[in-house]
């Protein structure tokens, strides 16, 4: 079964993170990671604040072949990086491993992660790996993206999951709206209250099983690798 396991690394244990040089106080996420032929670029959602020292440390690094601020919103701007990711081997530990990367903050001390491993064995080899690399890490919480017994469709059941599936397919939930809860059950053949009231279910029953699963043990010991 897969796990979700919350790391710590110190920023100046792999490439990226000396490649992100930040002023104290300031945080910087990174969004997502696309592959792109031998490349991974990331994109990094940066304040106004952590701007001028991000595009100053990132430009500078002979790591990185550019950067591009992609967009602007209110206080942050969202920037990719063109950057060579085989002088990483933090992040060539986790392609290895076959882990993916949900979410990542980094500060100018530490970076936390959340990576998901498709069993307990592959955690095992990854923390192995950074043991023989000589990468500092930190394990803090491991658990399960699903509670237990629920199986791979959250506990959600055939009719639940095929309405809800419809209903973002179709733009019930766009804004504006495209479908209304009378075209969604003349398309599965209920009515519109009988759409409501499944759609109600079935998203509880998501969020039980999902992000209130996995806030059920919140606090968190981080155990070193060494």
């Amino acid at each position: 079964m897969a796990v979700i396991a919350h790391l710590r690394i110190p920023a100046d244990a792999f490439e990226l993170g000396r490649i992100l040089t930040l002023d104290p106080g300031t945080t910087i996420e990174l969004e997502t990671m696309v592959p792109l032929g031998e490349k991974a670029v990331p994109f990094f959602s940066v304040s106004d604040e952590a701007r001028e020292s991000f595009e100053r440390n990132v430009s500078d690094h002979p790591s990185v072949d550019r950067i591009v601020e992609v967009s602007q919103h209110r206080n942050e701007r969202l920037y990719s990086l063109d950057w060579d990711v085989t002088t990483d081997d933090f992040f060539l530990g986790i392609a290895e491993i076959g882990g993916q990367v949900l979410s990542a903050t980094g500060t100018t001390s530490t970076w936390e992660f959340e990576i998901r491993f498709q069993t307990h064995e592959r955690l095992s080899d990854f923390q192995e790996y950074c043991s023989d690399a000589s990468i500092s890490l930190e394990v803090g919480r491991i658990y399960n993206p699903v509670r237990p017994g629920t199986g791979m469709w959250y506990g959600l059941t055939t009719a639940q999951r095929e309405t809800l599936i419809r209903a973002v397919e179709d733009g019930y939930y766009s804004i504006p709206r495209q479908v209304s809860t009378q075209d969604l059950g003349d398309a599965v053949g209920i009515s519109d209250q009988a759409v409501t009231e499944r759609l109600r279910r079935g998203i509880e029953t998501l969020v039980m099983n999902s992000l209130i699963a996995m806030e059920a043990d919140e606090s968190e010991t981080f155990q070193r690798v060494s």
